[in-house]
């Protein structure tokens, strides 16, 4: 019987200690990509340019596949006038959002990270400078 008294007292004491240690969390200190805040908290969108951020995105991610020596699907992205055209029609944020109507890119790859997607998106809705 002590026991079993032991036992029950030893979880309930365990539950009211976990229920006080989550009672003051914020869901979007816990949930980094919950609707309301879709950046992650460590994404730095601030200072996006073609040079030091989307062309290094798009070297990692695209070039594999969309360079002058592999242009799969006539697509060549190893210049800014290139990145910038395909910026300018639609096509870039909507092949790398998955958008309806575009094709998934990269091609049998993961998504790109949501931090490096609102990069872009920060950098097109800019007017897609040469910076």
């Amino acid at each position: 019987m002590k026991k079993h008294l032991r036992l029950s007292l030893l979880a309930f004491t365990l539950s009211v200690t976990l229920f006080a240690a989550c009672k003051d969390d914020k869901e979007e200190e816990i949930t980094p990509n919950n609707p309301n805040n879709p950046q992650p908290a460590q994404c730095d969108t601030n200072n996006v340019t073609y040079s030091s951020t989307v062309s290094g995105i798009i070297s990692t991610n695209c070039l594999a596949c969309h360079s002058a020596s592999q242009a799969e699907g006539g697509m060549i992205l190893d210049t800014y006038a290139r990145v910038k055209a395909v910026a300018d029609n639609g096509k870039l944020i909507g092949v790398i959002t998955h958008a309806n109507g575009f094709p998934a890119m990269p091609k049998n790859g993961t998504k790109l990270s949501d931090c490096n997607i609102a990069k872009i998106q920060k950098w097109v809705s800019a007017g897609a400078p040469n910076n």
